[in-house]
């Protein structure tokens, strides 16, 4: 998904849940029925893959990484941000 793309979704307050494929053969962000994928090609330890979820899903969003707060999920696969 290209830079800003879902920049509808970053309004103050919103939480945005979040499916996450850690080891991905590409790093992308989809939108679809079911809500928001983001494939990252980091390994899921330490906060990596984490901290690579939240670059990506903030430059989709047109925001910067520091306005996205994990809420739930830091070491599972369904997570939900919240854009501050």
């Amino acid at each position: 998904m290209k830079k800003g793309q879902l920049n509808h979704l970053a309004t103050a307050g919103t939480e945005l849940s979040v499916r996450v494929t850690p080891k991905a053969s590409r790093n992308a962000v989809e939108a679809g029925n079911d809500g928001l994928r983001v494939y990252v090609t980091t390994v899921p330890e330490g906060g990596k893959a984490n901290a690579a979820v939240a670059k990506l899903l903030a430059a989709a969003l047109g925001v910067a990484k520091s306005r996205l707060t994990l809420v739930r999920g830091g070491t599972h696969r369904d997570k939900v941000f919240r854009v501050d």
